[in-house]
């Protein structure tokens, strides 16, 4: 069967009801980071704050906020390396829905530098925020063209070093692909939905050059990484 991928569906995703709760939930969302942790996702992020905080003092104390946090395994994940760099973080992982946020908590017990808020990203508490660094791990495909250039002209204008998107590619390929990770991974009804409505949301590289173009960003970078995704690197120093 013949699957398109030339335009972003607009078809929304379960998890983008941020009343959504329970077994099915706390299921997808530990599903979603095994799955990334065993792509190598997690290595996409980093590299992009490794070439953020080339030249930033180990001793001076860095901020980072992860848009979109889900269980918290981006943010368990910086701050791994950051004690194995020998940097001083303060990590803050926020998402607008309330029990994403207390999965995220029960399960970063013992990690003193992070912290997580159930904050919606379109409110007055976090458009106030500053940061070092600003995080957007698979996040960004869940918003419009609209959204993305606002969020990420938001996220370009807070965050002092810089901005590091790590997200989908939209191809059959990977759709495909993806269907196949279902049967292995035995996922739930949600997470393949979800994971299949996300690649069909995802990027092709001129569309994120555009919005880069778009925000007149004076510095930025789109690679193409491997399973499937976009590193988008915005540096602001």
């Amino acid at each position: 069967m013949f699957l398109s991928t030339a335009q972003r569906t607009s078809k929304e995703e379960i998890m983008d009801d941020f009343s959504l709760e329970g077994d099915v939930l706390r299921d997808a969302l530990d599903k979603i980071a095994v799955i990334n942790q065993w792509l190598g996702g997690n290595s996409i992020t980093l590299d992009g704050i490794k070439e953020l905080i080339k030249d930033w003092p180990k001793e001076k104390a860095l901020s980072i906020v992860d848009v979109g946090c889900g269980n918290g395994d981006m943010c368990r994940a910086v701050a791994n390396f950051a004690k194995q760099e020998g940097l001083t973080v303060q990590i803050l992982g926020i998402d607008a829905n309330a029990y994403t946020i207390n999965h995220a908590r029960a399960c970063s017990t013992g990690y003193s530098t992070i912290a997580y808020a159930v904050q919606n990203i379109f409110d007055d508490e976090f458009t106030a925020a500053d940061y070092d660094i600003a995080l957007c791990t698979l996040t960004l495909h869940h918003f419009s063209d609209k959204e993305i250039l606002y969020l990420m002209g938001l996220f370009a204008k807070k965050a002092r070093l810089g901005v590091v998107v790590n997200d989908l590619q939209r191809s059959a390929l990977a759709y495909r692909l993806f269907q196949l990770i279902c049967f292995v991974f035995r996922l739930n009804d949600m997470s393949r939905e979800d994971g299949l409505t996300s690649i069909l949301r995802g990027f092709k590289k001129p569309e994120l050059v555009s919005f880069s173009e778009q925000l007149r960003v004076k510095t930025y970078r789109v690679t193409w990484r491997w399973a499937f995704r976009y590193q988008w690197i915005i540096k602001n120093i």
